[in-house]
């Protein structure tokens, strides 16, 4: 008996990109996505969707990838508590470091890593120094007061606007 493909690969990558890509129109060339979920081996969503591919998500950043540029953002807090992935057993930190050298062997370069909510962490300043120290760009950014609630705070000079801005060149922000 033939096992019935629960999800296409196919239809995904071209639905996705055929989107993202009128989307990106409708907002003046420039859109921002988060991606949820893992971008790559994501091993237990091929467990739940027969045929899914692990690194479909992969290959649709490969089919943008003259368009997008890729933020990394990692909390200061799992870093310093050394927090482990359970799916991996490796620490976040390690796990960002993975990532960046499997998108570049992707031949997808990351534009910067953020470290978010960071207050001067010792564990947080090893792993920006590590990164500076493989050429990667990193954004420090502070805790915001009443995020995500108190919406005049967030998007104030004393919310998103005490935190560098991010330059991006291309018209899709990862």
């Amino acid at each position: 008996m033939m096992k019935k493909i629960g999800f296409d690969n196919d239809k995904y990558l071209r639905e996705q990109s055929s989107a993202i890509l009128e989307r990106v129109e409708k907002f003046d060339n420039k859109l921002y996505l988060e991606f949820g979920g893992k971008l790559c081996f994501d091993y237990h969503a091929s467990r739940v969707l027969p045929g899914y591919d692990p690194n479909v998500k992969i290959r649709l950043l490969q089919s943008l990838r003259e368009k997008i540029d890729i933020v990394l953002c990692i909390y200061s807090g799992d870093i310093e508590k050394g927090k482990v992935r359970g799916d991996f057993g490796i620490t976040y930190d390690s796990a960002t470091l993975k990532l960046i050298d499997d998108l570049r062997n992707w031949g997808l370069d990351i534009l910067s890593v953020v470290i978010t909510r960071f207050t001067g962490q010792p564990s947080a300043i090893v792993f920006k120094n590590k990164l500076e120290h493989r050429g990667v760009k990193i954004y420090l950014h502070e805790p915001i007061e009443g995020y995500p609630a108190d919406i005049d705070t967030v998007c104030s000079e004393k919310g998103f606007g005490k935190n560098k801005y991010i330059e991006s060149k291309k018209p899709i922000v990862i």
